[in-house]
């Protein structure tokens, strides 16, 4: 591991990364920025990593870290890569950002490596490039009820992503 330490900067994204899931105004209690918080100033070993996993985990109640959360930003600090970028053009249209986030979440909801011929993503690219609206939400929350046969979207699904992503570009 490259020695690098939980700093304020770091913490800093750690939260931003956190709010940008909780859609909170501040960090929430037991989270992934108090797990930060309190191995602030030490070098980032496998155990503050495991802290803050353990921390995304209480707030997003998922088997697995996200990809763009706050465990793969610390454990890319760890590794030696450059941080990844904390600033995310937020468009409120169907981009390939967007598309992308998705296609995670449909994955995540099915929990399979890839995505369901004809789910929500596919219902996203057809909308590829337009804005975010009735529609389209429509179009993907029917999908994705389709694949995990309930009655509505569920937490953290396509729908709720693609919901997020319209929420984000109107701050």
């Amino acid at each position: 591991m490259a020695s690098h330490t939980l700093d304020g900067p770091t913490i800093s994204n750690i939260t931003t990364k956190e709010k940008e899931i909780t859609g909170e105004a501040r960090p929430v209690k037991g989270g992934p920025t108090a797990q930060a918080q309190k191995h602030a100033g030490e070098t980032i070993t496998d155990a503050t990593v495991s802290a803050i996993a353990g921390g995304e985990n209480a707030i997003t109640h998922e088997d697995a870290p996200r990809a763009d959360g706050p465990t793969a930003f610390v454990e890319s600090l760890a590794s030696g890569q450059d941080a990844p970028a904390t600033t995310v053009q937020h468009t409120g249209k169907l981009d390939d950002s967007t598309i992308s986030a998705i296609a995670e979440a449909e994955k995540r909801i099915t929990g399979q490596d890839g995505l369901v011929e004809g789910g929500p993503t596919a219902q996203a690219q057809k909308h590829a490039g337009e804005p975010i609206n009735r529609a389209s939400l429509h179009d993907i929350t029917e999908d994705e009820k389709t694949i995990t046969h309930e009655v509505s979207a569920v937490k953290g699904g396509p729908t709720a992503t693609a919901q997020s992503e319209l929420s984000k570009s109107r701050n």
